[in-house]
């Protein structure tokens, strides 16, 4: 029988294995300073960053590099050669054979026979014409044919497919091979990354008025320029990546490599990219390589006539909420492919990042379906954490952050894993922001069950405050999941249907559109000086959007009555669209002139329950807020940490934003020495109801 093992030895075995991750992981010391309670799971962190570590060096040795391994799309799919030949390659390693067919070969399935190579890859040769003319010229159909060991011949299109269309009445979408003459030449360099990031996440399609998919074009020359306007140096596109299904959202990819066909061609993307540049706006692309469609006639599923190939067998190859396939990210070729995709668009289309859609599914094997995620340690670490994804996150950081130091990633993780946002060095995850999703479920669950006068301040801003130190977060208070149907954006939990009938200025101010028009402005404001190191509004949410929104299908009559945004109602004197817009936009570029998204966390001084006042500083600015909805105060105490002079430099209440304009901004507050709520000096200021003020200080050079 062992003997029993002492407490003095278990605190050696600890400190020595405390030591070995500090030895293994360069900067852990660092992130365990940072959070000391992450100290029990520094074993944790030593095994995610030697499996990065190894998988890396992994590459170098068999790849010759990162740089080199992530280049797929110059070797997989089709390529035109110096000679006029065509170039072609797959990876298919449950095919039995592999053929290219098309109209250049009348659609004969088997002519053209792709050479069986190494770990499951084909190659294929096809020598030009005799006039040296291409074969197969720009914007010919093709198809790769496999046949499967069961025996059943499949068309399918190649996973590097660069453009896919659906034609007329067609269910499928067809490859067509895009190589054309005179590519899209680039004319701007990309602009430096932000020092604050104001985000606008954008659906090209549908951007326009009309009932219609909008074009890249449209976007180009329409919304850019708005985009400019209100002072958001960021654009998140969403839904880029082909997807068949339109009302998925861009969620259901089915081709990785093409940018959508149904807004235009992959040149007139690239002209919205530059252009967007031109305007020293960055463009960041929601890339969904948490799962993949499904379909299989134009997807990547069974793309070799197995289960498997890009994705995991049987049951964990699935997920079954979302209804779609799986990456079995510890295979060579699955990394190839997804590590080549995220270059590709860095490097053909110039994004300047990406926004990673469904991390949380990535990164536990539950997906997060059942699951709370209390905050306690235990959860993200352990046999839950699928670790082989995760490594995967760890390398596309590394990867974009190399080719590209500029570049911005964010993710999309409800959990609040700790060090996801953290540097690799330490054993983080490598993301420069992760969503800060509780926000807009808190703006949501105050206007849903409680009355205004029982709204919590403390409540509030312990939610716009509670996030990891160091790791940054965009702060929203609704994104696209907010406006879509069966779901309301703020203005419409604010004003319902009010929006149709009193939204213009010959109308009554109701006080249903009184209330929804400042709370409005108060929950963006709010929202963006104290949520987070960075900012995010879905468009056209920042005029309070007057519908939710819905994409043809089924269920509508094949309606886009909803999926549209309808950005002239802000262009119409007569309707109050305009106050909130102008409100957003002074917003925006104060924030610009004094950046508190880059300075350090607020300083909350005061959340009072029974005034309903909230006041905290940030980058030199005092920010008040009155969420009362009838009271006013006259010679408000209000503390701060400077001495001087103040000046209101944005107010809510003021005309061009809908307000009362109760409040004289050539009022001029002086602080005194006076200490209040813990801070050394206070002024007195006259504080409306219902109403957000910021005030700066004057004396202090700018």
């Amino acid at each position: 029988m062992a003997a029993p093992v002492t407490p003095a030895a278990r605190a050696e075995d600890s400190e020595a294995a405390l030591n070995a991750a500090l030895a293994d992981v360069p900067e852990l010391a660092r992130l365990l300073e940072v959070d000391p309670y992450l100290k029990p799971y520094a074993v944790d962190f030593q095994r995610r960053y030697k499996q990065f570590s190894q998988i890396l060096n992994n590459i170098g040795e068999n790849e010759g590099g990162i740089d080199k391994f992530s280049r797929g799309y110059e070797s997989f799919g089709v390529h035109r050669c110096a000679d006029g030949g065509l170039y072609c390659k797959e990876w298919a390693p449950g095919a039995e054979g592999v053929f290219l067919t098309g109209d250049f070969n009348g659609w004969n399935p088997f002519s053209y026979p792709y050479k069986k190579l190494d770990y499951g890859k084909w190659k294929l040769y096809i020598p030009p014409k005799q006039n040296k003319s291409v074969l197969v010229p720009h914007g010919s159909k093709l198809k790769v044919v496999i046949t499967s060991k069961s025996g059943e011949i499949l068309y399918r299109i190649s996973p590097w497919a660069k453009y896919v269309v659906r034609e007329g009445a067609n269910v499928n979408y067809d490859w067509l091979h895009w190589d054309p003459e005179h590519s899209y030449e680039f004319k701007h360099s990309r602009p430096k990354k932000p020092r604050s990031l104001r985000i606008y996440e954008s659906h090209v399609g549908i951007s326009s008025h009309e009932g219609k998919v909008a074009s890249y074009k449209h976007f180009t020359c329409n919304v850019l320029p708005r985009i400019k306007d209100l002072g958001y140096n960021c654009i998140q596109l969403m839904a880029i990546m082909e997807h068949a299904y339109y009302a998925s959202f861009g969620y259901q990819i089915t081709s990785f490599f093409a940018a959508s066909s149904r807004y235009g061609t992959p040149e007139e993307l690239k002209e919205l990219v530059d252009t967007a540049h031109s305007m020293g706006i960055i463009v960041l692309l929601d890339v969904v390589h948490s799962h993949a469609s499904k379909n299989s006639a134009d997807g990547l599923n069974m793309f070799d006539g197995t289960d498997s190939c890009y994705f995991h067998s049987g049951p964990r190859g699935t997920h079954d909420l979302w209804d779609s396939r799986l990456f079995a990210y510890s295979s060579w070729e699955v990394l190839r492919f997804l590590l080549s995709n995220l270059r590709w668009w860095l490097e053909e289309y110039r994004f300047d990042g990406f926004r990673f859609d469904g991390v949380t599914s990535m990164l536990y094997h539950h997906h997060g379906m059942g699951q709370g995620f209390s905050g306690d340690y235990s959860e993200y670490f352990g046999l839950q954490v699928d670790e082989d994804a995760l490594t995967y996150l760890m390398l596309a950081n590394h990867l974009v952050h190399t080719l590209y130091p500029d570049s911005i990633t964010i993710a999309e993780d409800v959990s609040g894993m700790p060090a996801l946002c953290s540097p690799i060095s330490q054993g983080g995850g490598g993301f420069d922001y992760r969503l800060a999703m509780a926000i807009p479920d808190k703006w949501i669950q105050l206007l849903k069950e409680f009355k205004d006068e029982d709204w919590n301040m403390g409540d509030i801003v312990y939610t716009l405050t509670n996030r990891r130190y160091l790791e940054k977060c965009i702060a929203y208070a609704e994104s696209h999941d907010q406006a879509l149907v069966g779901d309301k954006t703020v203005a419409f939990w604010l004003m319902d249907a009010e929006m149709y009938t009193n939204m213009s200025v010959l109308s009554p101010f109701t006080p249903v559109i009184d209330r929804g028009i400042q709370l409005h402005k108060m929950i963006r404001l709010i929202t963006h000086g104290l949520g987070g190191e960075g900012y995010l509004n879905f468009m056209g949410n920042e005029f309070g959007h007057p519908e939710w929104l819905d994409f043809p299908r089924k269920g509508n009559n094949e309606s886009y009555h909803y999926a549209r945004r309808q950005f002239h109602l802000t262009d119409d004197d007569l309707l109050r669209y305009k106050f909130l817009n102008n409100f957003d936009r002074d917003m925006n570029r104060l924030e610009e002139r004094c950046g508190w998204l880059s300075a350090p966390q607020a300083y909350v001084s005061e959340k009072h329950e029974g005034n309903k006042i909230i006041a905290f500083e940030r980058a030199g600015l005092l920010f008040i807020f009155n969420f009362h909805p009838s009271k006013s105060y006259t010679d408000y105490r209000v503390g701060t940490a400077l001495p001087g002079k103040f000046k209101i430099v944005l107010d809510s209440d003021a005309a061009e934003y809908g307000g009362h304009q109760r409040l004289d901004h050539s009022t001029d507050f002086f602080s005194e020495a006076f200490e209040h709520n813990g801070r050394p000096y206070s002024l007195l200021v006259y504080i409306p109801s219902r109403v957000a003020l910021i005030l700066q200080n004057v004396d202090l050079p700018n």
